[in-house]
């Protein structure tokens, strides 16, 4: 039986909580699609965030169909925009964000361009985008889709995916995958501390990781 309503809502959350410590750099060690880099590079910085993908693909120069994502919004949502085609017109700017805000987003990841970075920042809203524009979009009416799957930095990104941001990038997570990835992670994060500790009290890295014998194997040698 599939989760519904409210309880659909909770597992999402309770999924969500399990990367609220987790690096992108330590999800991404595991990932072999899903990581958005560098196309998706992180402009306006905050806090790391993770929640269900509302996605949102908006046709080059216009903006009508991304102010009508954000009216179905729900707090805690993620906004994902997949901007058509290769087009400089910015579609995120400080009115965008306050309606955002508004809303209940907690971030925005944009395979796009923006604009209002200043108020952006202010705002405290993280945004990830692939640059800046002074070009602005109208209100044509050109169409777009909400809630359908977008393509946004070369990932295919599906209405409630799992979207976990923070300062190194964004990852993807099929939130079937969520608890398995969670754990694989947590305990490579905990594991890192003690690596670096034994390369500060002079370990070779290459031994601790055992790259020296796998290098010396594709060599065929027994000395670096």
């Amino acid at each position: 039986m599939t989760a519904t309503g409210s309880s659909a809502e909770a597992s999402i959350a309770q999924r969500a909580a399990l990367f609220r410590e987790i690096e992108t750099a330590t999800l991404g060690h595991i990932l072999t699609e899903g990581f958005m880099v560098p196309a998706i590079q992180c402009v306006i910085e905050g806090p790391r965030v993770c929640g269900p993908a509302l996605t949102v693909s908006v046709p080059a120069d216009d903006g009508a169909v991304l102010s009508c994502a954000l009216t179905q919004a729900k707090p805690g949502d993620i906004l994902v925009i997949d901007r058509q085609g290769d087009d400089r017109h910015a579609c995120w700017g400080a009115v965008m964000t306050a309606a955002a805000q508004a809303a209940g987003i907690v971030g925005v990841v944009i395979d796009g361009f923006v604009t209002d970075v200043a108020a952006i920042r202010a705002s405290g809203l993280p945004v990830w985008c692939r640059g800046r524009s002074p070009l602005t979009t109208k209100l044509l009416g050109k169409g777009g889709v909400i809630g359908e799957s977008v393509n946004c930095g070369g990932v295919t990104v599906r209405p409630g995916d799992l979207v976990l941001a923070d300062e190194n990038g964004v990852c993807v997570i099929d939130p079937a995958q969520a608890e398995t990835l969670a754990g694989t992670c947590a305990a490579m994060q905990a594991a890192e501390p003690g690596v670096i500790e034994r390369v500060r009290k002079g370990e070779r890295i290459d031994e601790i990781n055992g790259a020296r014998k796998l290098w010396e194997k594709l060599r065929g040698s027994k000395s670096l």
